[in-house]
């Protein structure tokens, strides 16, 4: 899909006329009250928005400072992990047809007969093979949050921002219970200059800012940003270009001998390129707005470190300079760690706002969505009285470490980066040899794709007892999808797709030897116990009078096709009967694909015990447990759900 030919235009590509893109949004009075009042519309606050609007009995209000929707977009990269979660949500068909498919990326370096010029070095796979059903994909992100303001739109709560308000200060009512109003927000209210016209106030239960690096809700419960500046400036530009370079559609790491290193990256449409290029070091405390840098000095740093090869922009879409700094706040809430034995979070924060790093990992707004997707399924759980308060705890527990790991590794790819290419020929020079930084790219694979986080084992993530059950599906990662086939209909699909972004819990159930169909069979009995017992996770915590899968979803996959299976002797919880009118539900049921590696092969799967899957609303896996361990779901569940 190509457009941007004639001049870059910000919207959908698809549409001729944007005529809706200019018209003033109407500013819409905010609610006394609010369940979740969301501060900041960037990638972290649409994620939980959207989140949130799937649920019509939660009231949501989210707001920004802004006078509408972002129009371009800073952040462009989009991992692997995150084209999962954007399946969930129901949008990842769109992200796919307008964004650049990241395929490979090639290494540039000095070449050896004549260092001012540099040379082709290296051309390896951007992502390695089965590490997800989804590539690692380009798009600007104001395109991203058009596709989650639909969402929001769409879903059953209706949601959509209130522009022109600015955050100024939270108190929390100490003596508010659990589920009280227990948050007073103060706002201002701003005109299209950014003049305040009105000071506003709103009662919410919870809290959160996903308001960036500068956030003043971070600055009202007395956080800060920790870390130290790499003293590096770099810019960045997006730019309509003629160039006789030629990888310019590829991802390309460049590292010149004398003028510093370049990280190209195509966008979409096939004619953008986004350039990140070293600029100068900077003194101890200086600024890089010091420096008064114009778009042209960023040009003609690209041309230097291109050499021999030139770069005629024809036009620039954006650019910025910005300086390389790894920062961590020490909790991502109000409630300081001797305290979380007596009170409950009211306030969060959330991506930029409680960790920031340099761009160049193409990990911020992948990390900071996924702040959000935690975060999210959490509050509804707890309003929706499925959970203890208690719960909301572990957000802060959970990503803050995870930010932790993003911020260690950003440090060393960054350093790299900003190293000056070692000369194999003199024994004095001193920098990076171009080679460890392609080794070092291959190796990190799995962490830029968004597939290495790994939380750590608690009541939301069982122990490895039973790992060997279903050995390639890691307790505590992502629930790593795989090809089955659906028994109603034969139909082809990923088995992780049935995994929306509706709060639920999953519970794959995958078979034994035994026919499924046999009332004596592992799958049986574990079905039957799970509508018919009184402990039955499925029965406590669903709501009154809702469907049996309500709160947690039950799928059973099959070894293998058996087309003489009888479906009125499959166990009732696979075959439910759903909604006013009583329907069966016939998409519970998968067996593997027949041909090549199946999903038993390839996720480990013990074929001969077959295994019970817990899987997380935020799509990773929680526990494994034996198909006949009825109690330990039971207790893993009363675990979860703190009741």
């Amino acid at each position: 899909m190509q457009f941007h030919l004639n001049g870059f235009r910000t919207g959908d590509p698809g549409k001729a006329n944007q005529t809706d893109a200019d018209r003033p949004l109407p500013d819409r009075e905010l609610p006394a009250e609010t369940d979740v009042l969301i501060v900041g519309c960037g990638p972290a606050g649409l994620t939980l928005a959207a989140q949130l609007a799937q649920f019509a009995d939660i009231k949501t209000v989210i707001i920004d400072q802004k006078p509408g929707p972002l129009r371009v977009g800073q952040a462009d990269g989009i991992a692997c992990r995150t084209m999962e979660m954007f399946e969930a949500f129901g949008f990842v068909d769109r992200v796919l047809r307008e964004a650049y498919w990241v395929n490979e990326t090639t290494f540039w370096k000095p070449d050896p007969a004549d260092r001012t010029r540099i040379a082709r070095t290296g051309r390896v796979q951007d992502t390695e093979d089965g590490l997800s059903e989804f590539p690692h994909v380009i798009l600007n992100q104001a395109r991203v949050h058009e596709f989650y303001l639909d969402v929001m739109r769409d879903g059953p709560a209706a949601l959509s921002p209130h522009y022109n308000r600015r955050f100024v200060s939270v108190e929390i009512d100490p003596n508010a219970g659990p589920l009280d109003h227990a948050a007073h927000v103060t706002l201002d209210r701003l005109a299209a200059d950014g003049t305040v016209v009105a000071t506003e106030t709103i009662k919410a239960r919870y809290v959160v800012g996903c308001d960036g690096a500068r956030s003043q809700v971070r600055r009202s419960l007395g956080l800060e940003l920790k870390g130290d500046s790499a003293n590096q400036a770099w810019g960045v530009m997006d730019v309509l270009a003629v160039t006789d370079f030629p990888d310019i559609r590829f991802k390309a790491l460049m590292q010149s001998a004398r003028e510093g290193s370049m990280v190209l990256i195509p966008r979409e449409g096939g004619y953008l390129a986004r350039f990140y290029i070293e600029l100068d070091k900077l003194a101890a405390g200086e600024r890089v707005s010091a420096k008064q840098l114009a778009s042209s000095d960023l040009i003609a740093a690209a041309n230097r470190i291109l050499s021999p090869y030139v770069l005629d922009v024809k036009e620039v879409a954006w650019w910025s300079v910005y300086e390389i700094g790894q920062r961590l706040c020490d909790r991502f809430d109000d409630v300081p760690d001797d305290q979380r034995d007596r009170r409950i979070p009211r306030v969060f924060i959330a991506g930029d706002a409680c960790h920031t790093h340099s761009p160049k990992a193409g990990q911020g707004m992948n990390v900071s969505m996924q702040d959000a997707f935690n975060l999210g399924w959490k509050l509804a759980s707890v309003l929706r009285g499925q959970s203890q308060p208690a719960l909301l705890n572990s957000y802060s527990t959970e990503r803050q470490a995870i930010a932790a790991e993003l911020i260690a590794f950003d440090r060393e790819w960054a350093a790299l980066l900003s190293q000056p290419a070692r000369d194999p020929n003199d024994p004095n020079s001193t920098g990076v040899d171009p080679a460890e930084t392609q080794r070092y790219f291959v190796r990190s694979g799995r962490y830029t794709a968004g597939t290495a986080t790994r939380y750590a084992p608690s009541a939301l993530t069982g122990t490895t007892k039973y790992q060997g059950l279903a050995t390639g599906l890691a307790i505590g990662t992502r629930f790593h999808s795989a090809p089955v086939v659906r028994v109603a209909d034969a139909k082809p699909m990923q088995l992780g797709h049935v995994g929306k972004a509706d709060g639920r819990w999953r519970i794959y159930l995958f078979s034994d030897k035994s026919r499924p169909d046999d009332p004596s069979s592992a799958i049986a009995r574990i079905c039957d116990l799970l509508v018919t017992s009184n402990s039955s996770p499925l029965l406590r915590y669903r709501p009154e009078g809702a469907d049996i899968d309500s709160a947690i979803d039950v799928r059973a996959v099959f070894q293998h096709q058996d087309e003489e299976l009888d479906l009125e002797q499959m166990p009732t919880l696979l075959l439910p009967a759903k909604g006013r009118l009583g329907l069966r539900d016939y998409e519970k049921m998968f067996y593997a694909a027949g041909s090549g590696k199946d999903i038993f092969e390839m996720r480990g799967i013990d074929r001969a015990s077959g295994c019970a899957v817990i899987v997380r609303p935020d799509q990773y896996v929680a526990n494994i447990l034996p198909l006949g361990g009825f109690d330990a779901i039971t207790d893993f569940f009363v675990g979860a759900f703190g009741k």
